[in-house]
């Protein structure tokens, strides 16, 4: 079999958000004093199979309830295409999902068993799961499907990586991964758009299908200019003492994406013309990937800093 089919099929440009997920997480316990290159390695490896498994089985359902057969394929959505041009079987491609999810879950029980208090990471993996084997099937039914990638691929990776090297959730890496919970929410959110039609015969009910593309426009604006304002919000809070331990003010560095954000919210205001669409995801895969690698480096920078 073609190695590289099997490579693709993981949609390995997707994977880049596993690695800033994992950067950040580790960032921010580095800044708080915790470093384990160890753990932080096996963490995002869990991490990165978990990404491989959602992508995969998001790629069999597809195929399966025929979305994959209808949608239009784009950079950025309507799937690897790897099934469709029956390069692979379906039944390869599933086992490769569930398999990929299944090397898994030994990391998860040995950070579970191994940390002290690791049975506090319990929920954040069981919730991850829940996110990776059902998003497709089931969420993507339910109406609002796009918090569960922006909850488990997200928001809780950055606080699993923290929490593995810290054995503690604290608030201010709470108020850290917020951010990175609304990026990828807002991925999967605006990546839905040239697929309204094919996901609508499927049964889904996506926000652009539920809402309408105009109102979800919207949504994705308002919710990218949040992240900036959290961001800023932050930093304030830890400048002024309403909180304990904010955002570094390093971390405004991450401001230097808002051009972006912006050339992606005015294409995605323009929903009905596709080719002002997928420029605007390209600008948002880059606003997602790096506004949180820029986070990262304002840890990194402030770390410096205090201990200079």
């Amino acid at each position: 079999m073609n190695l590289k089919t099997w490579f693709l099929e993981t949609r390995p440009q997707f994977l880049l958000l596993s690695v800033v997920l994992a950067f950040l997480g580790t960032c921010i316990a580095w800044y708080e004093g915790y470093f384990h290159l160890g753990y932080a390695l096996l963490a995002f490896l869990g991490l990165l199979l978990c990404h491989i498994s959602v992508n995969t089985l998001n790629d069999y359902f597809d195929y399966k309830s025929g979305i994959d057969l209808e949608a239009k394929r784009t950079p950025f959505s309507g799937g690897s295409g790897i099934l469709p041009a029956a390069l692979l079987k379906p039944r390869q491609v599933f086992w490769f999902g569930l398999v990929s999810l299944l090397l898994a879950i030994p990391i998860g029980v040995y950070f579970v068993t191994t940390l002290d208090g690791g049975w506090f990471l319990l929920p954040l993996l069981v919730v991850a799961a829940v996110c990776v084997l059902l998003y497709t099937p089931v969420l993507t039914k339910l109406g609002w499907p796009e918090w569960a990638p922006g909850l488990g691929l997200g928001a809780l990776p950055v606080l699993g990586i923290y929490f593995v090297q810290t054995a503690d959730y604290t608030l201010p890496a709470v108020i850290a991964c917020i951010p990175s919970g609304i990026l990828v929410h807002n991925l999967l959110l605006l990546n839905e758009f040239p697929d309204v039609e094919a996901d609508r015969k499927a049964g889904r009910k996506t926000l652009p299908i539920t809402m309408g593309k105009a109102k979800a426009s919207i949504v994705y604006s308002v919710l990218t200019v949040i992240v900036y304002l959290w961001i800023i919000g932050g930093v304030i809070a830890g400048l002024t003492g309403v909180i304990e331990k904010g955002i570094p003010p390093h971390c405004l560095i991450a401001l230097l994406t808002l051009p972006l954000a912006i050339k992606s919210i005015q294409g995605a205001l323009k929903h009905q013309e596709m080719d002002k669409v997928v420029p605007a995801m390209a600008n948002n895969v880059l606003v997602v990937l790096l506004t949180q690698l820029l986070l990262g480096i304002g840890y990194i920078l402030a770390g410096v800093f205090v201990v200079g």
